[in-house]
């Protein structure tokens, strides 16, 4: 139980991870148990068709979301990032040193908005790692377990 509380609160990539694998291991026990049940003496002949779509569904969701925290871009889209920055940040420069008025003002807000934009994609990318965090999302499933308990 704690671990699972924890997980709203894990501030590493290798406690998410062992939090999923103890996640899966809960899936699996979840799936063999209703299996049994359904297969039990006595078990009403409706059961598997009111539970099995839901748990897979369960299963599905959980599966999707590990997929989606587990593939990234590949490296090239991310250099392709930085490059579109350097060679955003050309023209501007040059324009701006062609001009006879230097605008420290504009050339500092166009610095920055190029390097938020940028952190912002890599964050969201990663999102146990930066400022945008799924802190939200883990404690939503941590109080859906409660609730199942």
């Amino acid at each position: 139980m704690h671990g699972w509380r924890s997980i709203g609160n894990c501030r590493t990539i290798a406690a998410a991870k062992e939090e999923m694998v103890k996640a899966n291991r809960l899936q699996v026990e979840i799936w063999r148990q209703l299996v049994a049940a359904i297969r039990a003496q006595g078990a009403s002949a409706v059961a598997p068709m009111l539970l099995l779509p839901a748990l897979n569904a369960m299963i599905d969701i959980t599966t999707t979301r590990t997929i989606a925290a587990q593939i990234h871009p590949p490296m090239v889209i991310f250099a392709l990032l930085f490059a579109l920055a350097l060679v955003s940040s050309l023209p501007v420069g040059y324009g701006m040193a062609a001009g006879k008025y230097c605008s420290w003002f504009s050339r500092i807000c166009f610095a920055v908005v190029v390097a938020v934009a940028v952190y912002v994609i890599l964050d969201i990318e990663y999102p146990r790692l930066g400022l945008i965090r799924v802190d939200a999302f883990d404690q939503a499933l941590v109080e859906l377990r409660e609730s199942m308990k």
